[in-house]
């Protein structure tokens, strides 16, 4: 069969409608280009004799009296399209192509072929196309369609740049990159999704969904896919304890931070790697700084404190760095110790205002590390950090995140940040700050940064968060809430039909946006195995006791 004839506006739904057939069939687009200045030619000539034939028509109405007779409307017809495709080739940037579509379809029984025929005549017919059977050419048809490079058919059709490119099936957009990690398959294409965020340009990623859509499970298969493909270390900040049962199946370390622990973080932890290719005393000194306001309060550290502060830290460092930053590492302690040595009052009142956190309850960060910091993949659970060690406990873990990441950098390692609960984050200044410098910069040190979170609305109500958002090359986006949606939709431009995706969808089914370009996915995993287990949130489906 062959497309004999064409709608003035073809539909790009026709020819995926055929190739949908539940049938076994082979379609050929033939397209031959032309060059521009001969279509021209060719269109300005055409155009001249429709021209001509309309005068003589006229002119023979007019020697007959009837001087208001109409032009007949095929001829109108005829000098409108006309005039239209001239207009397509030199004001629109059009190209001329000569197009032929065939088609082969086979059945086992002669009863079927004519019925399948039918059914592809209508289809056509909905389209306001027109298919027709090659009789007496249907070796010729069978010829054309199969892949020899031969055209044996003379039927083609002149069609623009732009009637052509509706012609061809290929609507589904695709993540293919080598070397990539799997993410599901596409719903349209069934193709499987692989895309390597360390090739777009910034590898910053959110992973963004209502409860139960997916998102822990789904960086959990990608943590799983980094450990078991590549060398590169993971850090993971925790804080609903989803994460370690699956880090130490994996062999990494899993750091409980909280005050009722037994596991430790010297906040007071530094070597030779530690800064950003400064002075280590300086960096440790900037975050000692930073440390006592968020004892203290924002703006409590007068100018005088800040001095003595520094002092201080030189003083207790002083030992461990003549001895090249080997040997036991100073703790707050020390600090405090040599703060109350210090002749000025207010040394002795910031002592007075860390004491509860280094010599009183919650002294977890004033002991020395007694866990393996060093370890591939991490797991910081903050799960049972409460409110008053909340501040001080983020600035550690936060500030081992990013030296970890700086450490690597210096040795040409990637480092894959992963933080949950993103929301919670942008509760305190200090840790909502940190993400937006290291959303900006991690690129630098060869790191890539996800967030998720479930809270999308009340994340989207910062506007750095918006930022961080709107400048994060992939995504994933699960099922969201209503309110969410159209927030989502606004800042990413995503259309109404892609919206069907993420609404009301099954868990692990949604959207990716990478480098721009967003296809819909879904992804599932067999639940008989025991990496479900470890990855699952549901509690009557987890592995416990690992």
């Amino acid at each position: 069969m062959y497309l004999q004839g064409y709608a003035s506006y073809i539909k790009d739904a026709m020819i995926s409608e055929l190739c949908d057939l539940d049938r076994s069939l082979m379609l050929s687009i033939d397209i031959l280009p032309i060059p521009t200045d001969e279509a021209v030619r060719e269109m300005q000539n055409k155009l001249l004799g429709v021209e001509t034939n309309a005068s003589n028509w006229q002119r023979k109405q007019n020697a007959a009296n009837n001087f208001s007779a109409v032009l007949p409307y095929d001829m109108e017809l005829q000098r409108t399209e006309t005039r239209e495709m001239l207009n397509d080739l030199t004001s629109r940037d059009q190209r001329m192509m000569f197009g032929l579509v065939t088609m082969v379809h086979l059945a086992d029984t002669r009863e079927q072929l004519d019925s399948d025929t039918e059914t592809i005549l209508t289809t056509a017919r909905k389209h306001l196309c027109q298919m027709s059977v090659l009789r007496w050419q249907q070796k010729d048809g069978l010829d054309t369609v199969l892949p020899y490079g031969l055209r044996k058919i003379s039927a083609l059709r002149t069609l623009t740049t732009e009637s052509t490119a509706v012609l061809i099936p290929f609507r589904a957009q695709e993540i293919m990159q080598a070397g990539g990690i799997y993410y599901g398959q596409n719903a349209v294409s069934k193709n499987m999704i692989v895309a390597d965020r360390r090739k777009l340009l910034n590898g910053n990623s959110f992973r963004l969904g209502v409860s139960g859509s997916g998102k822990s499970f789904s960086a959990k298969e990608e943590i799983v896919s980094i450990a078991l493909s590549t060398d590169d270390d993971i850090l993971i900040l925790d804080p609903e304890s989803e994460f370690g049962f699956l880090v130490e199946a994996l062999g990494g370390e899993v750091i409980q931070v909280s005050a009722a622990s037994n596991t430790h973080l010297n906040a007071m932890d530094m070597d030779k790697a530690y800064g950003d290719e400064r002075n280590p005393l300086i960096e440790k000194s900037e975050f000692i700084l930073s440390l006592f306001e968020q004892l203290v309060g924002a703006g409590g550290v007068s100018a005088k404190e800040k001095s003595i502060l520094d002092r201080c830290t030189y003083d207790v460092y002083r030992e461990y760095m003549v001895n090249n930053y080997e040997g036991e590492v100073p703790t707050l302690k020390d600090l405090y110790d040599t703060l109350l040595k210090q002749p000025e009052p207010e040394a002795r009142g910031l002592a007075l205002s860390s004491e509860l956190f280094i010599t009183g309850s919650l002294n977890t960060f004033a002991q020395h590390t007694n866990v393996d910091t060093k370890a591939r993949i991490i797991a910081y659970d903050i799960r049972e950090l409460g409110e008053q060690l909340m501040p001080i406990g983020m600035l550690v873990t936060l500030d081992a995140i990013f030296n970890r990441v700086i450490q690597n950098w210096k040795k040409g390692k990637t480092t894959w940040v992963f933080a949950d609960e993103f929301y919670l984050l942008f509760r305190y200044q200090y840790s909502a700050n940190f993400f937006y410098k290291l959303w900006k910069r991690i690129r630098k040190y060869n790191g890539l940064v996800t967030g998720l979170t479930q809270n999308v609305e009340e994340l989207l109500r910062s506007d750095t968060a918006r930022l961080m958002l709107a400048n994060s090359e992939f995504l994933i986006l699960l099922n969201q809430s209503s309110t969410d949606r159209d927030e989502l939709a606004k800042l990413l431009h995503i259309s109404d039909t892609q919206l069907g995706y993420i609404t009301n969808v099954a868990a692990g089914c949604g959207l990716i946006r990478c480098a721009g370009n967003i296809v819909p996915f879904e992804n599932t995993f067999p639940r008989n195995t025991r990496l479900y287990q470890l990855m699952t949130t549901k509690p009557d489906e987890a592995l416990r006791g690992v």
